[in-house]
């Protein structure tokens, strides 16, 4: 079979499973707070983690007790549980049970919960019963049909747009035309135009932030195991940092000593100063602490654009939720 067909064939049977689950609530599991989900119609990222940490922080500031329920990818010590990696008062896991962005979400959202669990039915649960949560942000959610949300937030790329070929000889996990169940969209390119999809719900754009983590002139080694690593360093460059090497990671890379080791050569070896990483990265070096060259990290801030009017959306979805639920 010829490889756009196997895609054709995947994507039909995708929109079945969609359909069905629509048809069959009785398929769907149902927390008694309200579900946010945050997804991608892409593999790959889209900056789905920091508008997680976006959105959570707007919660809070309304005065909720967010739970961010996600399924810990790439997990050193996987649990058939639930882990949790922070509670309102502090963080209670490792970097092996957590997983590195439910660990990265955790250190920087005091005052959150975060729970990993590949049941996420079974995470939320427990956070309203043990934690007090009062709503429920869901990691990569698009796709996770099981479990009833009221409000389905997808990010959309350029890529997603310009070629919208699906697994596996594209990167979309869905069609395109999928976006019709989105409640509403946020564009992670400024390339995205607002009719893009032919779906109309609530667009919003992105604004994005990098923390420079050098000194200007200073040599750095960057490195990065993310989905889009040359990126990230064109954004270094862009904030002014001189990057005299960089070393890239396959995504979610599990950091050994011998790791750490070759870039400390590495950096060496270039006249670097300081070496530089993504949160992502520093949170899986860890417990290789501490390090024989100082290792900054450049925070990611991802915000819906414009603010105040996610802000006005996100309330008023959230009290038409509760009206449903009663």
């Amino acid at each position: 079979m010829p490889p756009f067909m196997i895609s054709d064939l995947y994507a039909a049977i995708v929109r079945r499973r969609r359909e069905r689950y629509a048809r069959r609530p009785d398929l769907r599991q149902r927390l008694r707070r309200p579900v946010i989900s945050v997804g991608n119609l892409a593999v790959g990222g889209r900056g789905k983690t920091p508008i997680v940490a976006a959105i959570t922080r707007e919660l809070l500031a309304m005065g909720e007790r967010p739970a961010i329920l996600t399924r810990g990818y790439a997990r050193m010590d996987a649990d058939d549980g639930v882990v949790v990696v922070r509670d309102p008062e502090g963080i209670r896991s490792d970097l092996a049970r957590a997983g590195d962005e439910p660990l990265m979400l955790a250190r920087s959202l005091p005052g959150a919960s975060v729970l990993v669990s590949a049941d996420r039915y079974l995470a939320g649960r427990l956070a309203e019963h043990q934690l007090n949560a009062s709503v429920h942000v869901l990691d990569d959610g698009f796709q996770h049909l099981q479990l009833d949300r009221d409000v389905d937030i997808v990010m959309i790329g350029r890529h997603d747009i310009a070629d919208p070929v699906t697994l596996p000889t594209g990167r979309l996990r869905e069609p395109l035309d999928t976006l019709i169940a989105a409640d509403a969209i946020i564009a992670a390119d400024d390339e995205v135009v607002v009719d893009a999809a032919g779906v109309d719900v609530p667009f919003f754009r992105t604004r994005r932030t990098l923390g420079k983590p050098c000194r200007d002139g200073v040599p750095a080694l960057a490195f990065a195991g993310i989905a889009s690593p040359e990126r990230f360093f064109g954004d270094l460059r862009a904030l002014g940092c001189t990057l005299v090497r960089t070393v890239t990671f396959r995504d979610h890379h599990p950091y050994s000593r011998a790791d750490l080791d070759r870039l400390v050569a590495e950096a060496q070896s270039a006249g670097a100063q300081v070496v530089v990483t993504t949160e992502k990265d520093y949170v899986r070096l860890l417990p290789f602490r501490p390090f024989a060259v100082p290792v900054e990290c450049a925070a990611l801030t991802m915000e819906p654009d414009p603010l105040p009017e996610f802000r006005h959306w996100l309330a008023g979805s959230l009290r038409a939720a509760r009206d449903i639920v009663g």
